[in-house]
């Protein structure tokens, strides 16, 4: 059975006060039919938030959204929950942009508490040249209707008193401030959209991995499964990291690379650190849960790997730039790390596209480090392209074949055709 009251605080108490024996499922847990209009394969956050809109925005209920393992057990809920929309180029910055507006009024939409905390976001930069960069960026995010403020050395001091700010090798020349920027709780994100899919009449399927994905004559129809054959007229792949091997069963090779992308939370401590922090030299972020745990990240192991786990290295230079910006975390205990699969793209942005010569085959992928805070207009495009055949117009350079004509390419980080790079 599926849970589609209305949460309320009254509910809350009363659920507290007789043991929590009244709460449902929050989604029904249903057998695949053999037929569908439209197949999602991939039951992650961009593959339920697609499901979702397809449902409230073009009406389409005849979805099934099948999962391998349990719903959410990817990438969704294996990040640094970081929501942000300060990107610089055309593209990829109207698109984060109406993805972040998606995230300020998600738990009204959804019903649900995503826990979405705009805390601000700060990029720390450590030289001139970093500085004028941080200045673009911000103009860019300005003028495309965000938010950003440029702060000098001690306009970084009085948000962040505690960074070294002795430290000679990096020092911290100031930064720029993203005020609406902030985390969600990842988990609650799927949880959140997986009820509202299903409440619309969604099949949410899970342990039914595909197999195979029927193609006759150019047009898709089907997919195969450890469940058996579904047959649909539409099939999107929305696998993160898995794109590679999915796209493989129709006879596509992408141009993915997967890699291992590490994450970290320390023992739950008292509040110390009100926003989400980037050291600008050693590619580290960091911001504090609700639980009190420091959430941290860094770079890729930058070999590619299907593992859902980093290696000992990474795990120590992750932690030596922890240290070098902010050594008052050496005395926090970590808890547990883990690994998202990321799909990288040659470029660093990512790809909503149909797929050249098999009609009715649809591909959303390439999210490199931008996964999470993508989810609602990934979901909301990825939607609108399934539905009209047309690409949403924020999406519309997320096109697959500039990486075959170069035209279009947007290296947003400015490091060249390495997918681990971005």
């Amino acid at each position: 059975m599926g849970y589609s009251g209305k949460f309320s605080g009254w509910r809350v108490l009363k659920e507290g006060l007789t043991g929590n024996k009244g709460w449902q499922g929050h989604w029904r847990e249903v057998q695949p039919k053999p037929e569908y209009d439209l197949v999602i394969i991939g039951g992650g956050g961009h593959g339920l938030s697609t499901a979702y809109y397809l449902a409230k925005n073009h009406g389409l209920t005849n979805v099934a959204v099948l999962e391998k393992g349990y719903l959410g057990g990817g990438n969704v809920g294996r990040n640094t929950t970081i929501v942000r929309a300060n990107y610089f180029l055309q593209g990829n910055s109207e698109f984060y942009s109406h993805s972040l507006k998606l995230w300020e009024g998600l738990e009204e939409d959804l019903n649900y508490n995503v826990m979405h905390s705009q805390r601000g976001l700060i990029n720390l930069f450590h030289s001139d040249g970093q500085r004028d960069a941080f200045a673009r960026r911000g103009n860019m995010m300005i003028n495309q209707g965000d938010d950003a403020v440029l702060l000098d050395r001690e306009g970084v001091r009085k948000h962040l008193p505690y960074l070294d700010f002795e430290q000679t090798r990096f020092p911290i020349y100031g930064g720029l401030m993203h005020p609406r920027g902030g985390t969600a709780r990842h988990d609650a994100v799927a949880w959140g959209y997986a009820r509202g899919a299903s409440d619309r009449g969604v099949d949410l399927v899970q342990n039914c991995e595909v197999t195979g994905i029927d193609i006759e004559d150019g047009v898709v129809k089907g997919v195969q499964t450890s469940r058996g054959p579904i047959r649909a007229k539409k099939v999107g792949i929305i696998v993160a990291g898995r794109s590679g091997q999915v796209a493989a069963m129709a006879g596509r090779r992408l141009p993915i690379e997967s890699h291992v992308l590490q994450a970290f939370v320390t023992e739950g401590l008292k509040p110390v650190i009100d926003h989400v922090v980037s050291f600008g030299m050693g590619h580290f972020y960091i911001s504090q849960s609700d639980k009190g745990g420091l959430v941290f990240g860094g770079d890729l192991d930058f070999y590619a790997s299907y593992a859902q786990r980093g290696n000992l290295p990474m795990k120590e230079h992750v932690m030596e730039a922890g240290m070098t910006l902010m050594p008052m975390i050496g005395k926090a205990k970590v808890l547990r790390s883990w690994g998202g699969i990321m799909d990288m793209t040659p470029d660093g942005s990512p790809i909503i596209d149909r797929i050249d010569g098999i009609d009715g085959l649809y591909i959303d992928c390439g999210w490199n480090y931008g996964g999470f805070k993508a989810v609602p207009a990934s979901g909301w495009c990825m939607a609108h392209l399934m539905a009209t055949d047309r690409p949403h117009e924020v999406a519309e350079k997320f096109r697959l074949d500039r990486f075959r004509t170069g035209v279009g390419i947007m290296d947003e980080e400015g490091t060249g055709a390495q997918h681990n790079l971005h």
